[in-house]
């Protein structure tokens, strides 16, 4: 960034602190003073820009029907120096352009062409949804939750750069159709693939592409003229779009466009900040805007209400609209993530005010994480209410003990192996009666305030626990994510164990080889069984090791083309895994004759050797259990 980039981030951090101490907390009243706004927004934003190397930002405020703030922060294109401009750069909102899907999803409830309760696969032509729960059919309310009860997959096919790929909505959702892993309406689980057969249907009941019916009934009726569903961009549109950047070798180098247009209805969405709160004021207002309407206001109402949750006591799902609270405040709005751009759409009924926040590189992740939190604390501040652990908690703190995962998860599929670099949550109960919460490196403490209800010891967010009829816990949802809850994982699936014994594997592998090295002369006067055991440890052992070395050079090499496509060197290595199960499967025989025959001279050299065929034995289960035995993606 430039000096005078620098210059600004620093001036507005020092005004925001000036005003902050001499005029008290701020209020949202204070949100009719643009210079106020402008100077504590550019305090936040400016220093996490470059801290994080986020090198574009857009941030647009409407407040009781009047655009408050609208500014762009960095440069549509570094190498032009094209300053951002939010009412022209165009960023990409993800996943917040399904609220785009549900709207078109109730203007067809509205002329009574969808019913929400219905089975899909009514408005389904060309394909149908598995009926793997008989008599439970996924319905469009189902959805519009995330309580359908897919698996999650996005490996190989979510996101691409070739438009040759691009395929009709009806041929990529009956291809990539995923497993269904629970009954409908049991447990949360974000879905693209859900989102994209809800705009199918839409389209299947307008005889419109989903494309061209939101251009239609939302774009064009709500003036959002800088704002697209196609992919690639329209000419007249790519010419402002912000361009996608990674930071590497301290520069910042441009990658190509995102296309999700098999996916299309779940985040294939180009739009400028300002088309986007208005938007959020045509929601505001029960669905109008400047005189025009894109819904009925009581059917705003209805998606805004709440229609599922795994608790009451938390925020749960409205209709496609997701609630989050913060300071004592609900929101309603939603979320969205590219591989290049991070974004939000915050809805503020109370105070009828909205935002929208999109920052583009990988920092820009912790730009849109820090910014409703900090700009509410800063407006709307609230004290949360110090609370003390409950002295018997200690009785009953065992039961919530272990590892979660999210049920958002590949489970058939190679998406499984994901969960290899984390993304589990542990819950361990503490000495002073309280929880640990150990969520993406990050350790929080809970404290019990209900029948299996906690709530952050320095903050109001909560997390509440689910119990089966025999008292056992089994998952729990948390604040600010009602789409995904989660279950109790089985001990062998925790991070700690699998990491534990994958280490300990790896180390008798290099004792094997660093054995043979130094043992060279003993080993090649083996004869018989013996040479034939001690050959299929060493085969064992170095198969294994470079199975590993191999996948993490395919890795470095190809793994930022995993969600794009599966490349070529990783199939080729796919073929690795199934050498080390017929190494191990080998050792083990050789391992029952070695006890059998009593070789190896001696029973602690027997039981060395088995300590290596444990381990190849592991890695043999490892890659099954995490899909790595075979081809299981899409093709």
């Amino acid at each position: 960034m430039n000096l005078k980039y620098i210059k600004t981030a620093i001036t507005g951090c020092f005004i925001s602190l000036c005003m902050m101490v001499s005029a008290g907390a701020l209020e949202i009243s204070d949100l009719d003073k643009p210079k106020t706004i402008e100077a504590f927004v550019d305090g936040l934003v400016l220093p996490l820009m470059k801290n994080h190397n986020s090198p574009s930002g857009t941030v647009a405020i409407i407040k009781g029907g009047t655009l408050i703030f609208a500014k762009g922060y960095g440069y549509q294109n570094v190498e032009k120096h094209i300053p951002v401009d939010p009412a022209k750069t165009l960023f990409r909102p993800g996943s917040t352009s399904k609220l785009f899907t549900w709207v078109s999803v109730m203007q067809m409830v509205e002329q009574g062409k969808l019913d929400l309760d219905a089975d899909v696969n009514k408005y389904l032509k060309t394909f149908q949804i598995k009926d793997t729960y008989p008599g439970q059919p996924v319905t469009m309310r189902h959805i519009m939750t995330h309580s359908a009860g897919f698996e999650d997959g996005a490996v190989g096919y979510l996101i691409f750069s070739d438009p040759e790929r691009i395929m009709p909505l009806a041929d990529a959702m009956k291809k990539y159709q995923p497993a269904r892993v629970n009954p409908p309406g049991k447990q949360t689980a974000y879905s693209n693939y859900a989102t994209a057969v809800a705009g199918l249907i839409v389209a299947n009941i307008s005889g419109l592409e989903f494309t061209a019916y939101v251009q239609k009934n939302i774009f064009d009726v709500l003036g959002m003229t800088s704002s697209s569903f196609v992919e690639p961009l329209p000419d007249h549109l790519n010419e402002n779009m912000a361009a996608s950047y990674v930071f590497e070798g301290g520069a910042y180098v441009e990658k190509p466009f995102e296309i999700i247009a098999n996916f299309a209805p779940a985040g294939s969405m180009s739009a400028t900040s300002t088309d986007m709160v208005k938007f959020a004021q045509a929601i505001l207002n029960g669905g109008e805007y400047n005189g025009e309407r894109i819904l009925r206001e009581e059917t705003v109402k209805q998606m805004l209400t709440r229609n599922f949750s795994h608790d009451d006591r938390l925020m749960g799902m409205a209709l496609g609209f997701y609630e989050t609270e913060h300071n004592g405040l609900r929101f309603v709005g939603h979320g969205g993530d590219t591989m290049h751009f991070h974004s939000e759409l915050v809805i503020d009924q109370k105070n009828d005010m909205a935002f929208f926040i999109s920052f583009s590189g990988g920092g820009g992740s912790t730009v849109r994480s820090s910014f409703k939190g900090s700009f509410y604390d800063a407006f709307a501040p609230m004290q949360a209410e110090k609370i003390t652990p409950p002295s018997d908690f200690a009785d009953r703190a065992g039961k919530y003990a272990g590892n979660y995962l999210f049920w958002r998860a590949g489970f058939s599929t190679l998406d499984k192996a994901m969960g290899i670099l984390g993304g589990g949550v542990a819950v361990q109960p503490t000495a002073d009666n309280t929880l640990v919460v150990v969520l993406g490196g990050k350790a929080s403490q809970y404290v019990e305030i209900g029948k299996n209800l906690f709530r952050k010891i320095d903050s109001l967010e909560r997390m509440a626990f689910q119990e089966n009829a025999q008292g056992e816990i089994t998952g729990f949802v948390m604040d600010g994510m009602p789409f995904m809850s989660t279950y109790k994982a089985s001990f062998y699936t925790a991070q700690g164990f699998q990491y534990s014994l994958l280490g300990f594997s790896i180390l008798i592998f290099i004792g094997v080889m660093l054995r043979l090295a130094y043992q060279c002369r003993s080993y090649k006067a083996l004869e018989g069984m013996e040479k034939k055991a001690a050959r299929a440890s060493v085969i064992a052992a170095g198969v294994n090791l470079a199975t590993l070395i191999l996948l993490a050079i395919v890795m470095l090499l190809v793994g930022d083309q995993m969600f794009t496509e599966i490349p070529l060197l990783f199939k080729l290595w796919l073929i690795m895994p199934f050498i080390v199960v017929l190494a191990g499967i080998y050792l083990l025989y050789q391992t029952v004759l070695v006890w059998k025959d009593g070789l190896c001279s001696g029973a602690w050299a027997r039981i060395r050797y088995t300590f290596v065929t444990f381990g190849a034995l592991f890695m043999c289960w490892f890659y099954y259990f995490w899909n790595l035995l075979g081809y299981q993606y899409f093709a």
